[in-house]
C-alpha cells in the first residue's frame, strides 16, 4: 500500500458509510410510499417543500465553506471537509426542480400558466429557464469550488497545484456567494412567494437563503459531532471547535429572526390587505396592527397554522437562543448537536409553512400524514446517501489538520 493510499485510509471515516445502502433504500421506500399512499397534489406538494429545503442546505453549505475561504478561517480544520460533504448534492437539485416542474407544477403553482397581473415576471418560460439556469450555473460553481478544495487536501499534490487551487477557490468563493444570494432569491420569489401571487416582499429572498446558510451551519454541527471518534480525526472535533460552530448558530439565529421582524414589522404597520395576507394566512389575525390586544386571544392563537408558525420560530430562535447563550453548553457535544437538531426540524416546519398554507390556508394538518413523511424520509435517506457517497470518494483531509 502506497503512502498516499495509506494517507487517505487513515483519514476517510468508514462506519457511517456502511449506512449508504440503507440510505438509498430508504430514500427509494420513502418515495414510493408517498407517491403510492397519497394522491397527486399532496406528494408533489411534499416534494417541492423537501427539494427546496435539501437544496438550501446543500448550496448553504458550500457558501460557508467559501466564507471560510473569503475570511481566511483558520479554526474550521477538518470540519470545513465534513461541511464540503455536503455540496455533491447541488447537482441533484436541478433534477429535482425539472420533476418537480414537469410533473408536479399543475398542483402547486394557482396562477399558471400566466399570472395576468404580473404577466412580464410570472410565466411559465420565465420561470423555467431562470430557475433552472440559477441552479445549474451555481452547481457548477460549487464543484469546480470543491474539486480545487479536495486539491489541497490531496498529499499528492505537488506545492505548485495547491497554490493554483487555493488562487482559483479565492476567486470562485465570492462570486459563488454572490451568487447564492442573487439566485435563490429569485428562486424562493418564484418557487415560495409566487404560491401567493399577489403578495410580495423585497426581503423574503434574503430571509429564506439566511435561513439556508444556518440550516448548512446546524447540519454541519451534527455532522462533526457523528465524526468526533473517526480515524484520523480523532482529537480534532474539539470543545473549542464545537464553541465556534455553536458561537455560528446562536447568532445566526438571531440574524434570520432579525430578517423575520424586519419583514414583518414593515408589513405590520403598513397594514395593507395585500401585504398582511401572507402573514395572516400563518400567524393568525393576532398578529395584525388592529387585533393585538389581550381579550379572545387564545381564541386567535387556535387559528389554522398559527400554533404551526410558532412551533417553527421556537425551534429555530427561541430555544438556540436561549440554550446556547452560555460557553459550556456550545462546548458539550450532546447538547450542542441536539439543539442543531431542533433548529433543522424547525426548518423543515418552516418551508412547510411557508408552502403548504398558501395551497391549503384552512388545513394545518396539510402537511402531516403519512405520504407527507415518507417523502420526506425519502429526501433525508437521498440526500445522506449522496453525502456518503461524496465523503467515501473524496473525504481526503488531512489527519491532523491545523
Amino acid at each position: 500500500m502506497s503512502a498516499a493510499s495509506a494517507y487517505v485510509d487513515e483519514i476517510r471515516p468508514s462506519a457511517l458509510s456502511k449506512l449508504a445502502i440503507p440510505a438509498l433504500v430508504l430514500a427509494v421506500a420513502g418515495l414510493a410510499i408517498g407517491f403510492t399512499q397519497g394522491d397527486a397534489a399532496t406528494f408533489w406538494r411534499s416534494f417541492h417543500v423537501n427539494y427546496l429545503y435539501f437544496g438550501l442546505i446543500a448550496q448553504g453549505a458550500v457558501v460557508l465553506s467559501c466564507i471560510f475561504t473569503i475570511v481566511g478561517a483558520k479554526w474550521p480544520g477538518p470540519i470545513r471537509r465534513l461541511a464540503e460533504s455536503l455540496g455533491l448534492w447541488t447537482v441533484v437539485t436541478p433534477f429535482l426542480f425539472l420533476a418537480d416542474w414537469f410533473v408536479g407544477r399543475t398542483h402547486i403553482y394557482p396562477w399558471l400558466p400566466v399570472f395576468e397581473m404580473k404577466p412580464v415576471w410570472l410565466n411559465e418560460p420565465r420561470l423555467l429557464w431562470w430557475n433552472l439556469g440559477f441552479m445549474v450555473v451555481l452547481a457548477i460553481l460549487s464543484q469546480v469550488f470543491l474539486a480545487s478544495s479536495r486539491v489541497t487536501a490531496t498529499p499528492d499534490a505537488s506545492d505548485e497545484q495547491k497554490a493554483v487551487a487555493r488562487n482559483r477557490m479565492k476567486n470562485l468563493a465570492p462570486l459563488i456567494c454572490l451568487a447564492y444570494a442573487f439566485g435563490w432569491s429569485i428562486i424562493t420569489f418564484d418557487q415560495i412567494m409566487s404560491l401567493t401571487p399577489t403578495w410580495f416582499s423585497n426581503l423574503f429572498g434574503a430571509f429564506v437563503a439566511w435561513g439556508g446558510l444556518l440550516s448548512a451551519v446546524t447540519m454541519t454541527t451534527i455532522l462533526a459531532v457523528l465524526h468526533r471518534n473517526y480515524p484520523g480525526l480523532e482529537g480534532q472535533i474539539t470543545k473549542d471547535r464545537l464553541h465556534d460552530l455553536g458561537k455560528l448558530i446562536f447568532a445566526f439565529s438571531i440574524f434570520w429572526m432579525y430578517l423575520f421582524f424586519s419583514q414583518y414589522l414593515v408589513i405590520w404597520y403598513g397594514n395593507l390587505p395585500e401585504e398582511t395576507q401572507f402573514f395572516e394566512t400563518r400567524l393568525g389575525s393576532e398578529f395584525l396592527m388592529d387585533t393585538w390586544y389581550w381579550a379572545g386571544w387564545w381564541e386567535r392563537i387556535n387559528e389554522p397554522w398559527v400554533k404551526v408558525s410558532l412551533a417553527a420560530w421556537i425551534g429555530i430562535w427561541v430555544i438556540p437562543f436561549w440554550c446556547l447563550l452560555g460557553q459550556v453548553p456550545k462546548k458539550t457535544w450532546w447538547f450542542v448537536s441536539t439543539i442543531a437538531g431542533v433548529s433543522l426540524v424547525g426548518f423543515w416546519i418552516e418551508r412547510n409553512v411557508l408552502i403548504w398554507p398558501s395551497l391549503e390556508p384552512k388545513n394545518d394538518a396539510s402537511f402531516l400524514g403519512v405520504p407527507q413523511i415518507a417523502v420526506a424520509l425519502g429526501f433525508l435517506g437521498a440526500f445522506c446517501f449522496v453525502q456518503m457517497l461524496y465523503r467515501s470518494r473524496f473525504m481526503a483531509v488531512p489527519a491532523k489538520h491545523h
